[in-house]
């Protein structure tokens, strides 16, 4: 459940939502298993796995929603065989050239030939409806990913008044201008990553790892015209993270003891557990962006 990645999106019109109300209008987009000739499947399922009982996981004003995905494994290749095979054979009796028409119908048939025999994978996306800060946060570092969930949220609910989140001034400007003097608001502590890129198509890109940041290697790319774009830093002693100039934040790391803050619960209970986890976990990641926001200089206006 502990989230890993941060796709914001925020609303640009108030927005305010009823657990039971997002529970039933969920319900109508429920996650079936494939058929034999379906290529994917995606819906909603429960927001605590197998220990929940609901699409909507509700704490407050914080809501939590899953959503599970499953993908037929037809490799491209396998299909291009035996169309070629199946064209061939049909080209040699019949003395001719198959026409365009002709192959792609041929490739739709043998695609539904081959479905129901083809492997199959799965994979879940989960997200936060924080109306609380106005914002969505979305598990996943793929923008499409994160825009495909929220595509089915707003057609399940009918309306979804969300734009990605974005900032006043450049984020690469800020990163940059923290790595130059070494120092970063109060509540973030810089690390030893930072990938530098240059505006002109010439200048390149530049990668650090387990790099002082302050070292004069690194500075003189900055001299040079080449702008901060991925910065990894620290919130407080509870997360470690990638920022990115896309507002995208990779790499979500809770720490050990920040995680052990509800051991004493134990796990007697799981859904317990889950939801004191759900609890903190949240509660962290709004402080996050919170503090994001503030030392980014602040949202740009909506539109």
């Amino acid at each position: 459940m502990w989230f890993k990645n941060l796709t914001v999106y925020r609303f640009n019109k108030p927005f305010s939502v009823d657990p039971e109300s997002l529970e039933k209008s969920l319900e109508d987009f429920t996650f079936s298993p494939c058929s034999s000739q379906d290529i994917s499947k995606f819906g909603f399922s429960k927001a605590m796995g197998k220990h929940g009982e609901t699409l909507v996981h509700t704490a407050g004003d914080r809501h939590l929603i899953c959503a599970t995905k499953e993908e037929k494994i037809l490799p491209s290749q396998v299909v291009k065989e035996a169309l070629e095979e199946k064209v061939n054979q049909i080209e040699a009796e019949e003395n001719r050239k198959l026409a365009k028409k002709e192959k792609d119908a041929l490739k739709d048939e043998i695609t539904t030939t081959l479905l129901p025999r083809a492997f199959s994978r799965r994979s879940q996306i989960r997200a936060l409806i924080l109306p609380e800060i106005q914002m969505v946060l979305v598990d996943s570092s793929s923008a499409a990913k994160s825009e495909e969930l929220m595509a089915l949220l707003r057609k399940a609910i009918g309306t979804l008044p969300i734009i990605p989140m974005s900032f006043k001034t450049p984020i690469e400007t800020q990163l940059t201008e923290w790595l130059k003097e070494g120092k970063t608001p109060a509540a973030f502590e810089m690390q030893d990553e930072a990938e530098l890129k240059s505006d002109s198509d010439e200048g390149g890109i530049v990668r650090f790892k387990q790099q002082d940041l302050s070292e004069n290697e690194v500075l003189a790319h900055i001299e040079v015209g080449k702008q901060v774009h991925k910065l990894a830093l620290h919130f407080g002693q509870s997360i470690a993270f990638l920022l990115q100039s896309d507002a995208a934040i990779k790499r979500l790391k809770f720490s050990e003891e920040f995680r052990a803050g509800n051991d004493d619960l134990g796990n007697d209970d799981p859904m317990a557990r889950l939801d004191a986890d759900f609890a903190l976990m949240s509660s962290e990641l709004i402080a996050l962006i919170n503090a994001t926001v503030e030392a980014l200089g602040g949202l740009e206006d909506s539109i």
